[in-house]
């Protein structure tokens, strides 16, 4: 079991999870219900946590499919969103799980960040897979760990992300770890 794999599970166990807030972010809920709404269709939580999203998802007409390889963060989502689809597994395995698109709208609140750089190829192969043409990928990352050390800068996302999605918006959030929201559309297949 790789590093990140370990702390989340022993986080999750002791309750040490400052990233689950429960509460949904504005920047999803401007998506859902602002100016420029997304019309409900099928969404993906990647890294679902507790389901706080899915359950948003839900109680806007989405249906919802949650994924997170912590059962313990995925036993209280089943609580919290009973209506979504969750299922424990790894984000970057995503047809081994039998998660099979197109979704309309991909959240990753924290997910890709945390995935070891070996990983994050098939990562992204997988959300392109999944993906359908014109669809919003929303990603919250860190751009660094501290001190100017890159976790996920932006020119990695883009770069990465570049043959499947246009990057449509990148949006400053705190300045602690350099947090940048990001909303990238799908391109055609």
């Amino acid at each position: 079991m790789d590093r990140s794999r370990f702390f989340f599970r022993f986080a999750y166990l002791f309750g040490f999870k400052p990233w689950d807030s429960g509460v949904t972010p504005p920047e999803l809920i401007e998506l859902i219900e602002g100016p420029k709404v997304l019309r409900p269709g099928r969404a993906i939580d990647i890294g679902c946590g507790t389901g706080t999203n899915c359950k948003y998802l839900l109680d806007h007409g989405w249906d919802v499919t949650g994924v997170d390889f912590v059962p313990r963060a995925l036993a209280v989502a089943k609580r919290k969103a009973p209506g979504a689809k969750l299922l424990i597994g790894d984000v970057t395995m995503l047809r081994d799980l039998g998660v099979s698109g197109p979704f309309d709208l991909m959240l990753d609140l924290g997910c890709f960040h945390a995935i070891p750089d070996a990983r994050r190829s098939a990562y992204v192969r997988e959300v392109m897979h999944v993906a359908a043409p014109g669809a919003t990928l929303l990603m919250f990352a860190f751009g660094e760990k501290g001190r100017g050390t890159p976790i996920a800068a932006e020119a990695e996302i883009r770069e990465r992300f570049s043959a499947a999605f246009d990057v449509v918006e990148v949006r400053a959030g705190r300045p602690f770890r350099k947090q940048t929201w990001y909303r990238m559309i799908r391109k055609p297949a």
